[in-house]
């Protein structure tokens, strides 16, 4: 992983978290202070500077050569990031880099009220002074997004990993952060060439954890018919609170990459597939172009019948039942 991308509520320990990580990694940490007052004051001048600082709309005033400071600045930050493992904090970098292949992107959050906490004993404000301070930042932080890209700094599918240290500290998240990339790069290192006849030996299967014997059998045949599979690649959040919070997610167990198809596995025992079929159903009325389907132990070798050595319009016709 050479880009992680921190994205923080005031208050919410992000900053911090970004500098130890970046300790922790060795890797070059990217601030938008930085950014301004080393890289831009090389080619702006003063009031340029000032704006910049000042206004997210200034962004998108014309630079040179007909380029905005927008796109200056993303350009600079990915040649900056290509050449230099980075922590990038702030700046949309969630959004810069959101299809960069060997990209982290971290929202780190925490609850209004604890927020306010910190805030009030780090710089020694009143509690209604540090409320103010909260939500004063969540609407810059807002309206930078929004302004500069249209999409909303809240968005949790512009992150891969969220977290809320309410009850975490710096070093607990820095070890999460860690742990997942480290398991993320595990996981890639699994990919074989055509040589290895898609052959994935017993200490690569125990890698990944199987949830039930089952999967790991499925994904056994899978490599038999030499079909490209990932494991639990995406969670799709299918229910939420009143208050926008996810309160119930779908995690696919396998993807089935050539043919854009997710496939979760059950058992015959009926109330695992009610279940099932409940978030199978929701996840498929809010994202109608996701291919999903729900197949039995049994089916095994009939679906992959049909992936393996069947025409595209058997695909498609699988894929629409």
């Amino acid at each position: 992983m050479s880009i992680i991308t921190i994205s923080r509520q005031d208050g919410s320990l992000g900053d911090e978290i970004a500098v130890r990580l970046s300790q922790r990694m060795n890797m070059q940490l990217i601030l938008r202070d930085r950014v301004i007052s080393e890289w831009m004051a090389e080619v702006a001048n003063k009031y340029q500077l000032h704006m910049l600082s000042e206004s997210p709309r200034f962004y998108l005033s014309e630079f040179k050569d007909g380029m905005s400071f927008k796109v200056y600045i993303e350009k600079i930050l990915i040649k900056f990031a290509e050449m230099t493992p980075s922590v990038i904090v702030g700046m949309g970098a969630q959004i810069i880099f959101s299809d960069h292949p060997d990209a982290l992107r971290v929202r780190i959050i925490a609850s209004e009220q604890t927020r306010t906490e910190r805030l009030r004993k780090k710089y020694g404000l009143t509690g209604n002074e540090a409320e103010k301070l909260v939500q004063q930042g969540d609407k810059k932080h807002r309206r930078y997004t929004s302004v500069l890209y249209g999409v909303e700094w809240t968005e949790m599918f512009n992150y891969d990993l969220v977290m809320n240290t309410d009850n975490l500290s710096v070093e607990q998240c820095v070890e999460i952060i860690v742990h997942h990339i480290e398991t993320k790069s595990l996981l890639s290192s699994q990919s074989f060439s055509d040589d290895d006849e898609n052959n994935i030996s017993q200490k690569d299967y125990q890698a990944i954890h199987f949830k039930h014997p089952a999967e790991e059998e499925f994904a056994r045949i899978l490599d038999m018919y030499g079909i490209e599979w990932e494991y639990e690649p995406r969670t799709f959040p299918v229910q939420w609170d009143a208050e926008g919070n996810v309160t119930m997610a779908f995690s696919p167990d396998f993807y089935l990459t050539k043919f854009d198809t997710y496939i979760e596995i059950t058992t015959m025992e009926q109330k695992y597939v009610t279940i099932k079929n409940k978030k199978v159903k929701r996840l498929r009325e809010l994202y109608p172009d996701i291919n999903i389907n729900i197949v039995y132990k049994k089916d095994f070798h009939t679906l992959l019948k049909r992936f393996g050595f069947s025409g595209e319009d058997e695909i498609n016709e699988f894929n629409r039942s």
